[in-house]
């Protein structure tokens, strides 16, 4: 049996469960890529999560690989592939019920894989394909967001938020951000018309009218969020679903939603990045045998963007 090194977990727990050792490549069923990682992106609270230990019938499947965005060359395909060849770049976003990237392979559903942008490096790859794929699907799916609308992105540093803020601003529409003011000329230069200063300022009370907000915060900023918007307003959230008492009280369109792999938008996210209209935000990275730590930086103070494992 064919072996690679892998980030593993044999027990369900946090990063410190996990172990760089060998383990078997899997091989690609019907309709499969196998993929050659050379970078995966992680999500510090992936490992919290019921999904990421089971599979889609909530059964155990440990030992798990975690890590679920990855960027990478095709290796080989399983029967029915036809869109991809052995040799072709490609970035994709891989289902939580089923192992991740933080591995020498993966397999990987072609359909939540497309072709890698061309002008960016496989490290700068790995980290679109769950954030930037959120922030368009809460943007253009769910919020309907058109040119010349007013949104409101909290968090407009965060992992989401770096990518709504461009999406919207390629989209057209007047972009306020949220955040700390450290992050200001960021979030400014990512887009944003206006950024308000989460320390200072109260963004309910000098902010109205509102078309859009994209709530990545929860909590109080997100029952705040509703008064702020126009009758008739959308609000997206992130964390949870929304009140739909207080959503009929100001007479908005509340929405939730978890983001879903999807070729056509990812192709068409690579577009944007080689097009100058999208451009991915790294905030470190690590080599893939230090990936204990790298899960552990997540409690540490770090740049914005996304944390990257480094394969090959």
């Amino acid at each position: 049996m064919d072996t690679m090194m892998a980030l593993r977990a044999h027990t369900r727990g946090g990063p410190e469960q996990l172990v760089y050792e060998t383990a078997p490549v899997p091989v690609p069923g019907p309709g499969e890529v196998l993929v050659a990682v050379h970078a995966a992106a992680i999500t510090f609270t992936e490992l919290l999560w019921d999904k990421s230990w089971t599979d889609e019938q909530g059964a155990d499947r440990t030992p798990v690989i975690p890590s679920h965005e990855v960027s990478g060359v095709v290796a080989a395909q399983g029967q029915g592939v036809t869109d991809f060849a052995v040799g072709d770049e490609v970035y994709g976003l891989i289902e939580f019920t089923r192992d991740g990237a933080a591995a020498e392979y993966v397999t990987v559903p072609a359909d939540a894989l497309a072709h890698k942008p061309r002008t960016v490096s496989h490290v700068e790859a790995a980290a679109l394909p769950l954030a930037a794929l959120t922030a368009w699907q809460a943007l253009v799916d769910h919020a309907r967001l058109t040119s010349g609308e007013k949104v409101l992105v909290h968090g407009g540093a965060g992992g989401v938020g770096v990518y709504a803020v461009q999406v919207a601003a390629s989209l057209g529409a007047q972009v306020v951000a949220t955040d700390l003011p450290v992050h200001t000329g960021m979030v400014k230069d990512l887009g944003a018309e206006r950024f308000i200063d989460i320390t200072t300022e109260a963004f309910d009370e000098t902010t109205s009218g509102l078309d859009v907000v994209l709530d990545t915060v929860g909590g109080a900023t997100l029952e705040r969020s509703y008064g702020v918007l126009r009758p008739g307003g959308r609000l997206v959230t992130l964390g949870a679903p929304p009140s739909s008492e207080l959503a009929g009280k100001h007479d908005v369109n509340a929405m939730f939603f978890v983001v879903r792999p999807d070729r056509p938008e990812l192709a068409h996210i690579a577009t944007m990045v080689d097009g100058g209209l999208l451009r991915p935000v790294v905030s470190q990275t690590f080599p893939l045998a230090e990936g204990r730590t790298a899960f552990l930086s997540g409690k540490q103070p770090h740049p914005p963007g996304k944390t990257i494992l480094v394969v090959r």
